[in-house]
């Protein structure tokens, strides 16, 4: 019968398992190989290990080529030497390679979670070879020109909201011209820091004529919504050297600072301001004047400006280019951030005039003083408008005697709240507007029609998101005239395709105060923002200065300017556009 013999057994004296490195069988070839222990709860590390690849590269998939096994092919090199395989850590490793080890990392062996959108993108018929835009052109895919990973990649993640946005630069409010020079630059995130508390005001004056708040408009719904019609009144929007009372205030050296409520509001809302604007500063011996442009940005009411994806002009043409050059400008849509904004402005103001009583009972309502910009040749009615002249104190110490007069506005009052003469039951009158919902730059807005009586914090919320600075500076407006209550009409198109016929579906009643806590506006920075400008432009020489908001960063520049900038036809700036 056949035997059977026990195969020769190496024991290990070490202990342990596996072969002892004392004690190898030669047979079987293990002598010149060696063997680092592991254990099966290690975390499998680098199970292959390519180094023989022409371009020095690890092999993350285990799958080894053909020329990379044998460690050959054309500009390979073979490494000389034993390595010991087997372990998840490195430090058991016989063998370490500096450049390998440091670009080398761990498994993960964790479930990774599920990415938005799958494997597939549903709808859209996109693969990862590349996409086309409406425009035709090829957007890479992964690795491709454009791509991620691209030559061409701008860094930075995008979203899905952004896949189709360009990188839109918008223009300054007004030509910086090589003459100007630049003084001061002062970045948002500075100016946020500011804070100084102010006392209550000092009332100096009151002139103009109030009328009466219609109260049947805070009943209106969209079920019983009303048209708005076109008031022919007159407003006036007169900037602070022009007008004739703070004129008579510097001669008597009341304050050191004159400026307007509008003015001011921008000033102390510039953190969260989007687009551009400008404010022209004179110094006048020891007095500064806060000014506007006639035509300038505040002139008009913006719509959407905070929102992710505000409303755009058409570009202008490239000038070049002699294709675009010659090209007819393109006509600005309805839908456009210009047309919008004069849209808006129409609303404002019609909205103001047709939501108060200029028919007796209950009557008008005359400030100590006759409205200061209307003259006796003028014969158009008067809008209803006050205007209150208040002195504030940016003084931080008993000594420092630094005052700032402003020119504040009121609207309307509301009958049965006592006198209107000593600022009781003023109301300032604003309007929100809505246009096409589907159009770009709508910011994801509700349809007004199906949720502002249903949903009404939904909305609410909407535009307090997309027109954060907007809303702030009404709000500011109405704490530094001393307004008792904002009204805010929502008003709609009549038909999304029509800027011109428009209907008011409800308007809401909130006290300046509490408005301003919700939209997180602070006042206090508010007036840190406006004393820490006065002090740069008091360590100026007299003569005159701009406050530019940079188009497109949060910085604000303050530059010095000839005398005549600003003036005739140099007002817009015209004459530095040769020049650029």
């Amino acid at each position: 019968m056949p035997s059977f013999s026990l195969p020769p057994i190496i024991d290990n004296p070490e202990g342990g398992w596996g072969p002892s490195s004392s004690n190898l069988p030669d047979q079987f070839k293990f002598k010149d190989i060696p063997y680092a222990p592991y254990s099966k709860s290690d975390k499998l590390g680098r199970f292959a290990d390519w180094n023989d690849l022409s371009d020095n590269r690890q092999s993350t998939t285990g799958i080894p080529s053909t020329q990379s096994a044998r460690g050959g092919g054309p500009g390979g090199r073979r490494r000389d030497g034993n390595q010991a395989f087997g372990s998840g850590t490195a430090s058991a490793f016989a063998y370490f390679h500096v450049e390998d080890e440091s670009s080398f990392s761990l498994v993960d062996n964790k479930a990774a979670p599920p990415r938005r959108g799958g494997a597939f993108s549903r709808g859209r018929g996109a693969t990862r070879g590349g996409t086309y835009n409406t425009r035709g052109n090829v957007r890479g895919g992964r690795g491709g020109p454009g791509g991620r990973g691209g030559q061409n990649q701008r860094g930075g993640r995008r979203g899905w909201r952004d896949w189709e946005k360009n990188n839109r630069t918008r223009e300054s409010s007004v030509v910086i011209s090589p003459q100007w020079s630049m003084l001061e630059e002062v970045e948002f995130h500075r100016l946020a820091k500011l804070r100084l508390e102010v006392d209550e005001p000092e009332e100096l004056d009151s002139y103009g004529r109030l009328f009466a708040y219609e109260k049947s408009y805070d009943r209106i719904t969209t079920k019983t919504e009303k048209p708005l019609q076109l008031v022919d009144r007159i407003k006036y929007n007169t900037t602070t050297s022009d007008d004739p009372v703070i004129q008579e205030l510097a001669s008597k050296n009341v304050a050191k600072v004159y400026t307007t409520d509008v003015i001011l509001s921008v000033l102390m809302c510039a953190p969260r301001s989007v687009y551009p604007w400008d404010i022209v500063i004179l110094r006048e011996g020891n007095n500064l004047f806060f000014d506007k442009r006639d035509g300038g940005p505040f002139d008009t009411v913006t719509v959407n400006e905070n929102a992710a994806d505000p409303p755009q002009d058409p570009a202008p043409p490239n000038p070049n280019n002699p294709v675009e050059k010659s090209a007819v400008p393109e006509v600005p849509s309805i839908n456009s951030a210009t047309s919008l904004s004069l849209e808006a402005t129409y609303i404002n103001q019609n909205f103001g005039f047709q939501s108060v009583i200029e028919t007796a009972p209950p009557p008008a309502v005359d400030f100590a003083n006759p409205n200061p910009f209307y003259g006796p040749e003028e014969t158009e009615p008067l809008a209803s408008c006050g205007y209150r002249y208040r002195l504030f104190d940016l003084g931080i110490t008993e000594d420092e005697d630094i005052k700032i007069c402003v020119r504040t506005e009121v609207d309307a009052y509301t009958p049965g709240q006592g006198n209107p003469r000593d600022g009781q039951g003023l109301i300032t009158i604003r309007a929100l507007n809505e246009f096409d919902p589907r159009a770009q730059g709508a910011g994801g807005a509700p349809d007004w029609r199906s949720k502002l009586d249903s949903q009404r914090g939904a909305v609410v919320a909407t535009e307090m998101k997309n027109n954060s600075c907007k809303l702030a500076k009404w709000t500011v407006q109405s704490v530094l005239a001393g307004a008792e209550l904002m009204k805010i009409g929502y008003i709609s198109r009549a038909n999304p395709r029509d800027n011109t016929r428009h209907v008011i579906l409800s308007t809401a009643s909130m006290r300046p105060t509490d408005f301003a806590a919700q939209l997180n506006v602070s006042l206090s920075n508010g007036w840190g923002i406006v004393r820490t400008v006065t002090d740069l432009c008091m360590k100026m020489p007299e003569g005159k200065y701009v406050l530019v908001k940079d188009p497109n960063k949060p910085v604000i520049r303050l530059y010095s300017v000839p005398l005549a900038a600003f003036t005739g036809d140099e007002e817009d700036g015209d004459t530095f556009e040769d020049e650029e």
